[in-house]
């Protein structure tokens, strides 16, 4: 618009001081202008993208093919375009990248008229995440650059890359003693082994269960009764809040909890006993536009800005997977693991306040902790208060605060506490409890 109101400007000078020459090459440009910015339009509005299908899930370090195939449907040549299929920026760090491209994904060319030709690149992920490719910016103009347009086409996919699961050593939930245990409030299960006491025989009792002793001194039938102590399965209670995940942590810390968290609950859920997840992080899939702008944009930061994925979400709903048993269950949380990010919402004391309603009572609370503040361990120390069976895992805590969360879980009751500092302590993680001891150490809980 600039261009043109210049031009006027100088056409309207040189009528006045009746300057021939000057006024010709005011015609010419303005013609050139016009003609430049119908055929700049014209070249965008013909382009079209296709995507290829991709997977909609991936492992960590799965490699996953992305094509696109472009097409000039004019009959005239566009001289270039440049394309740019787009990737959360935050996942093409320099350091420590989620998503290693393999290939060019911004690309130059020419086309002819119609044809077509193919943008392919491949996607390695280093870490788990929800993430969204494309869609496709398309950018074309004169050759002058005096006008370009830009467009949005090869609607964007989105790619689930699920946490590592590794292999837990000595998690046995039909022992008496998994990660920890508790006396239901429902009589779900019975140790044999422990007799709480002994009452009258009823009609359909086994005679395994008759008390000879109690019957021979009385002289009449009578049965043992079992205390009810196995521990039925687990709920996970994942912190994901800012405060617990500084930016020289990250994104170790946070890559570490959610592993742990899907191992968990992959060694709950091979026992076929009931899992659940309870977490304060943010689900990435909120934060994708659903509905796509669509039109020509006259610069390539409005194009890109209205496509990509915002930077971040308003969400405060805490993330609760109720805990039950199935074979779909750890799938559901895996998916929800892998989405995860980190909160600035929730702490974890008000998490807890929010879902104590909806923790099974059955099941072993295992937190990972990333940090332990005074409120943390009183929320804790609650759920023991109530009845619960709590475990806590520390989640690489620095040398310099291990003591002091470790004192604050203690002094509210919670005796279970474990340590985690690296994906290779994970197979050790349920046979390695600390010590209550000054200094604090590791003993083995096998």
């Amino acid at each position: 618009m600039k261009w043109f109101i210049g031009v006027l400007v100088l056409l309207l000078a040189a009528l006045l001081l009746e300057s021939g020459l000057l006024a010709y090459a005011m015609y010419v440009l303005l013609g050139l202008l016009l003609l430049s910015r119908y055929l700049a339009r014209s070249w965008i509005q013909n382009l079209e993208a296709v995507r290829h299908p991709t997977p909609a899930t991936a492992e960590i370090g799965e490699p996953v093919k992305v094509a696109i195939t472009i097409r000039n449907r004019g009959m005239l040549p566009i001289p270039w375009v440049l394309l740019e299929d787009l990737l959360p920026a935050s996942a093409l760090a320099v350091e420590n990248p989620r998503l290693k491209v393999k290939g060019q994904r911004i690309q130059l060319r020419m086309f002819w008229g119609h044809s077509e030709a193919k943008l392919h690149y491949q996607i390695r992920p280093q870490m788990r995440g929800y993430y969204q490719l494309g869609p496709l910016v398309m950018e074309t103009g004169d050759l002058f650059g005096l006008h370009r347009r830009n467009i949005v086409a090869g609607p964007a996919r989105d790619l689930l890359v699920y946490p590592r699961t590794v292999p837990l050593q000595g998690y046995d939930l039909a022992s008496r003693r998994p990660i920890g245990e508790m006396q239901i409030c429902h009589r779900l299960f019975e140790d044999p082994t422990r007799i709480s006491g002994v009452r009258e025989y009823q009609a359909g009792d086994p005679l395994a269960r008759v008390h000879w002793r109690a019957t021979a001194r009385t002289g009449q039938l009578h049965c043992k009764i079992y205390e009810p102590s196995t521990l039925a399965g687990a709920t996970i209670l994942l912190d994901f809040h800012e405060t617990g995940y500084p930016s020289r942590t990250e994104p170790m810390r946070s890559e570490l909890a959610a592993t742990a968290a899907a191992s968990l609950a992959y060694a709950v859920s091979e026992q076929g006993q009931q899992v659940g997840l309870v977490s304060n992080g943010r689900d990435a899939s909120d934060r994708v536009r659903r509905e796509q702008k669509e039109g020509i944009f006259e610069n390539r930061r409005s194009a890109r800005d209205q496509a990509m994925m915002r930077d971040r979400s308003e969400r405060l709903r805490p993330l609760v997977i109720e805990t039950r048993s199935g074979i779909e269950q750890f799938q559901r949380m895996r998916e929800a693991i892998a989405r995860l990010e980190v909160t600035d919402g929730l702490a974890l004391s008000s998490l807890v306040s929010e879902t104590a309603s909806r923790l099974a009572r059955d099941g072993t609370i295992v937190a990972l902790l990333p940090a332990v503040s005074a409120e943390t361990a009183l929320a804790l120390g609650s759920l023991r208060r109530q009845g619960y069976a709590v475990t806590a895992v520390l989640i690489r805590p620095g040398e310099e605060d291990r003591e002091q969360f470790l004192a604050r879980l203690l002094a509210e009751g919670v005796l279970d506490v474990r340590e985690l500092n690296n994906e290779a302590e994970l197979p050790h993680l349920c046979q390695r409890q600390v010590e209550r001891t000054s200094p604090y150490a590791f003993a083995a809980s096998y």
